[in-house]
């Protein structure tokens, strides 16, 4: 069978999902080990910074028609703590703001973040 030049390949979630993980254990170390921030201050960077790249790289993917990041692999970072630069992708890069499924699982994951944020801070203040 020929391909043609519109052909895509199938993502593979696990590549993306490990250079996801590796940018953000790059950032992590790198922040803990030479510029001194606490461990966990450097994981939510880093895994912020992986999560914008992610998006990033799936909006030139889209425009290009290269092989796309897997939705699943932009929730599981979400999930990982990379909500924040999530938003802030979607909003920067105008990415994944007008597809509903997409919408109603990254909401989902805010608000049970913004949920056990709430929750911490309450149990650990009283």
């Amino acid at each position: 069978m020929k391909r043609t030049s519109h052909y895509r390949r199938r993502a593979s979630i696990p590549a993306f999902l490990l250079s996801g993980a590796s940018l953000a254990a790059l950032v992590t170390v790198l922040l803990a080990l030479h510029f001194g921030v606490p461990w966990p201050v450097s994981y939510l960077a880093g895994i912020n910074a992986s999560t914008f790249a992610c998006y990033g790289y799936d909006k030139f993917a889209s425009r290009r028609g290269l092989s796309r990041v897997p939705e699943r692999t932009l929730h599981l970072l979400e999930i990982a703590g990379g909500t924040p630069c999530a938003y802030l992708a979607q909003r920067v890069l105008r990415h994944k703001t007008v597809k509903g499924r997409f919408r109603a699982v990254f909401g989902l994951i805010a608000a049970a973040q913004t949920g056990i944020l709430l929750w911490a801070l309450w149990y650990f203040r009283r």
